[in-house]
């Protein structure tokens, strides 16, 4: 791929935006279909991720584990209901490598509990790897590295 054309690019934001729209839907089976069968998953916090550090709050290296991390969403994990809504940036194209896009997109996640204002979750961006499969486009690898260095004392669902 040496240059992306109008459909690709369409394509691609589309991406986006349906991965949005799945993880706020809450329908859960939706969010490991975006992705590769051999795919890297990883929320970390920026300092960790801009120093080199391993340490990820979520880390997912397939899609068999995000499908784990459905099945403890609605069968295991005990929380407080929530919504959570994302606003997404514009992808910015990186790097063109082969058959691979390297693209990033800065986020904010906002959270609303059923009895609480709307707050800001969680904020930074994603740096993605997509690859073009039979069924479109799909993350082979997506770090979602997030700003601050205070979170919720849990992440339930994915960003």
């Amino acid at each position: 791929m040496s240059a992306l054309g109008f459909d690709d690019w369409y394509a691609l934001t589309q991406l986006y935006a349906d991965y949005a729209s799945a993880v706020d839907s809450g329908d859960w089976d939706l969010w490991p279909e975006f992705f590769t069968d051999d795919c890297v998953y990883r929320l970390q916090p920026r300092e960790n991720f801009e120093r080199g550090l391993p340490l990820a709050t979520l880390r997912f290296e397939s899609k068999g584990m995000l499908k784990d991390r459905v099945y403890g969403i609605r069968e295991t994990l005990f929380h407080d209901p929530y919504y959570q809504r994302h606003i997404v940036g514009t992808p910015v194209i990186r790097k063109l490598d082969g058959d691979r896009i390297h693209a990033e997109a800065n986020y904010a996640v906002i959270r609303t509990k059923l009895s609480a204002l709307s707050t800001v979750f969680n904020a930074g961006r994603t740096l993605d790897e997509i690859v073009r499969t039979p069924a479109g486009f799909k993350f082979a690898s997506r770090l979602v590295i997030y700003d601050s260095e205070m979170i919720p004392n849990s992440i339930i669902y994915p960003i």
